[in-house]
């Protein structure tokens, strides 16, 4: 029986490192597609940039976009409104991104933000973002972190789902080592999974260090709505206001422009002078 399971974790260790292997050269390719572009010294305006015919393309844009925040260390991620907002067919993004997912290019997650906010991430990114979770407890403790390495072999790796049971993660878990309830608190601590409120049993994966930017992603929104509420016809062209600061988030305007056009709280008009941005009436 331990000959049999040895053999099993072997041939998955081999596995991940051929899949791991596989990933890094696409984020390779992603980077040489994404400097070759040169978005980075461009910086085109979001009026240049609105829409794509492609759901990668369109993550690969808004990877480069990403906002610089200071006091947040956490790597770039996008939202599937933002998606719905470049990718006219909503559809084609659903689909692409299950691929996406399925290919392992990718990770999705349910956000906490009380609304159906789905963030995504490519993998390599959100690998990197556990390591420098990992590097800084390693500052305060060496107990208990082998856990992580079992997390990103065996549970980030196997498990493409934006959920979890806590059975599942147990046994992937324990494909590392005996696994104890101490490192499942780690995990939990450590920002990679919270309880589903609505079944404790349950977890949903998550981003670490999100939890400043999403109290500024809920306060952006309201703060962007009210400042086009308070305009005569709740409408601005569209190339002032990206250039606006928001006070109450450490995202961009573009950001939240995105944002608030593919969840259907703004909407665009074309019009001869450019693209007017206005509030969905109720």
């Amino acid at each position: 029986m331990d000959r049999v399971l040895a053999t099993e974790k072997t041939n998955i260790s081999l596995e991940s490192s051929k899949r791991r292997k596989r990933r890094r050269k696409g984020a390779e390719d992603i980077e040489a597609e994404v400097e070759t572009s040169d978005i980075d010294a461009q910086v085109p305006s979001l009026e240049e940039s609105l829409t794509f015919s492609d759901t990668l393309v369109a993550l690969r844009i808004m990877r480069a976009q990403f906002p610089r925040i200071d006091k947040a260390s956490i790597l770039p991620f996008s939202l599937r409104s933002q998606l719905y907002s470049s990718v006219k067919d909503r559809t084609q993004v659903d689909r692409e991104l299950e691929s996406l997912r399925r290919e392992k290019i990718l990770r999705i997650f349910k956000l906490n933000t009380g609304q159906d906010d789905h963030a995504i991430m490519f993998l390599d990114d959100y690998l990197s973002q556990i390591e420098r979770v990992v590097k800084r407890m390693e500052e305060k403790t060496q107990d208990g972190l082998e856990v992580f390495e079992w997390f990103k072999t065996y549970v980030v790796d196997i498990k493409l789902e934006p959920s979890i049971s806590h059975d599942e993660l147990f046994l992937h878990l324990s494909h590392g080592g005996k696994v104890k309830d101490e490192h499942i608190s780690r995990i939990i601590n450590a920002g990679l999974l919270t309880r589903q409120l609505i079944d404790p049993s349950m977890y949903w994966f998550a981003i670490p260090n999100i939890g400043s930017v999403l109290k500024g992603l809920s306060q952006g929104r309201k703060e962007l709505l009210s400042l086009l509420n308070r305009r005569r016809y709740k409408e601005m062209m569209l190339t002032p206001l990206e250039k606006k600061r928001l006070r109450s988030s450490p995202l961009d305007m573009r950001f939240h422009l995105r944002d608030l056009i593919g969840s259907g709280h703004l909407k665009t008009v074309d019009t001869p002078t450019g693209i007017v941005v206005r509030v969905v009436k109720d």
